[in-house]
């Protein structure tokens, strides 16, 4: 669906007027037309999403190029506050996504935008959010193709939210599964935990704490490429958001019906973020991520898969953690620096709301 002349109707395109966004924005009409041309349009950029078509469409012959099976997901940010530490709710609307297709071992292709806006949000912040997803999809190699705009009340929701749905294949001989975690399995970060929980935190200026930890908020497409690229034969795979390590791996041995053993001493987490833990009685194995990917793979795999983990720029810090045993089944174990082994339980509640 190329259209030769989608450049030119761009340069014609009327630019927002107005400082702050108004429910004319999204009543359908010419203010709304405005923003989605002005703000959208011309930052996304792409011949897909240029015909403003209440769809975007795509050849299936150039999709199948890339493998057999479709992935498809979906996700919703609510972030607060939307501009934090080392990311903001654009970037992390892209690469969540990005992120939960390339844990399936899918290569992300396509992306939607939809938002819901409060009116007096200001359009500067809009376009500022807009232009951070742009530049986080041109380095995760992603199009942002369709999307949708609302409008609700003062006081109806809180300043802005984001919604992107992700389309990727997976490529044939691929096959990720929670379904073939075994006993034996050994389990692998790619670096550090709880950065972007903390940065959250410390960001809404609700405690007088004072430090320089950024999100972690990372595409890792092409860290999983290279990690399939070493070993075809991944067992398992996730990125650690809400719940942190601590969730996804309860949710590994239940699925798999088998138990989980980590070692404290091997988890990677830097000082400041145990300090802001020891303060507040925080777990940093349920604090979130936005940029770490747990891997299950055969032993004899494991230091393969930990080689092509450090030589990528998003898996330096890429450590062993764990590994799967038998026993007892459904249930995940850590040894602590005192030799003794506890239970790490499914996070009860909300340590920390709306952190993405």
């Amino acid at each position: 669906m190329k259209n030769p002349d989608y450049s030119i109707r761009l340069n014609k395109r009327t630019a927002v007027r107005d400082k702050n966004i108004t429910l004319a924005h999204g009543s359908g009409g010419k203010a709304m037309r405005d923003l989605i041309d002005d703000i959208f349009v011309n930052t996304f950029n792409n011949s897909y999403l240029a015909p403003l078509e209440d769809q975007a469409t795509f050849d299936i012959a150039s999709l199948m190029q890339h493998g057999d099976k479709l992935a498809f997901t979906t996700d919703s940010y609510v972030v607060d506050p939307l501009f934090f530490p080392g990311s903001d709710i654009g970037e992390l609307a892209v690469n969540g996504t990005v992120n939960d297709l390339a844990v399936s071992g899918a290569k992300p292709l396509y992306l939607t935008c939809s938002v819901i806006l409060e009116e007096g949000l200001p359009v500067e912040t809009l376009r500022r959010v807009v232009k951070s997803m742009q530049t986080a999809a041109n380095k995760a190699g992603v199009q942002i193709v369709t999307g949708d705009t609302k409008v609700v009340h003062r006081g109806a929701a809180d300043k802005l939210f984001i919604n992107t749905t992700g389309i990727g294949v997976i490529p044939n001989q691929v096959n990720i599964s929670t379904q073939n975690i075994q006993p034996g399995d050994v389990i692998l970060i790619n670096g550090e935990l709880g950065n972007h929980g903390t940065a959250i935190l410390i960001a809404r200026g609700e405690l007088a704490l004072d430090s320089n930890i950024e999100s972690d908020c990372q595409p890792l497409n092409d860290l999983v490429a290279t990690i399939l690229d070493a070993c075809p034969h991944i067992h398992a795979m996730r990125d650690a958001t809400r719940g942190g390590l601590a969730t996804v791996l309860n949710e590994f041995a239940a699925s798999a019906n088998v138990g989980i053993r980590l070692d404290e001493a091997a988890i990677p987490v830097r000082e400041e973020v145990k300090g802001v833990c020891e303060i507040l009685g925080f777990d940093p194995l349920y604090l979130a991520n936005e940029g770490k990917l747990v891997v299950v793979v055969k032993r004899e795999d494991a230091d393969t898969v930990l080689a092509a983990m450090k030589s990528h720029p998003a898996g330096i810090n890429a450590r062993v953690v764990g590994e799967v045993i038998d026993a007892p089944a459904g249930i995940v174990l850590l040894k602590t620096g005192f030799g003794a082994e506890r239970i790490v339980d499914m996070l009860v509640g909300e340590q920390l709301p709306r952190i993405c």
